[in-house]
């Protein structure tokens, strides 16, 4: 990765798209070592999750999770997941944080120097080139080494610079052990 110390950073975490990528690369992410990895590169400003919550469950598995990361660095963007049956008759939920990103992106992108993107979804490709049009430098973090690829090619064509999620492995996978109510 290439950061100038004095940049001013803010990263974009596609949650359900990051989670799948590491999932599908064998790790888990340390949420903390994230922080750690892109505060020692350059400024960070503010790190941003996006996740869908399924409000009617009475315990979401992702919970411990989003009160770890709300209380340890990140700024938390929520929505409640809608239900809705398909033209087939099948019950489907529908989560989806895109609008939700492009709008913080592109509200954050007059305070950055670069912004780092943790998703592979081709949806993204406009906005990425709208905000380098504003001068901003644009990093996507996924992965091509998945099968299938999770990362869209045009995504990763518009970027200033790719980086392969497994290549952060070492910088920022889960150590065995690990406790994520705790944080360690």
């Amino acid at each position: 990765m290439h950061f100038h110390p004095s940049e001013r950073i803010a990263l974009f975490i596609d949650g359900a798209n990051l989670h799948g990528a590491a999932r599908a690369l064998g790790f888990d992410i340390d949420y903390k070592r994230v922080l750690d990895l892109f505060s020692s590169q350059a400024h960070l400003i503010r790190a941003f999750y996006y996740t869908a919550l399924t409000e009617d469950q009475e315990y979401s598995p992702l919970r411990p999770l989003i009160d770890w990361l709300d209380y340890n660095g990140y700024t938390m963007v929520t929505k409640p997941t809608k239900e809705f049956t398909d033209a087939m008759g099948r019950r489907r939920i529908k989560g989806n944080m895109d609008i939700e990103l492009a709008v913080d992106l592109m509200q954050m992108a007059e305070h950055l120097d670069h912004a780092v993107l943790f998703s592979g979804d081709g949806d993204f490709r406009r906005l990425v080139e709208v905000v380098q049009r504003k001068g901003v430098r644009v990093t996507v973090v996924s992965t091509l080494r998945s099968q299938p690829p999770i990362i869209a090619d045009e995504l990763r064509r518009q970027a200033d610079q790719f980086v392969e999620l497994l290549d952060l492995e070492e910088d920022i996978a889960r150590s065995p052990g690990y406790r994520e109510d705790r944080g360690e």
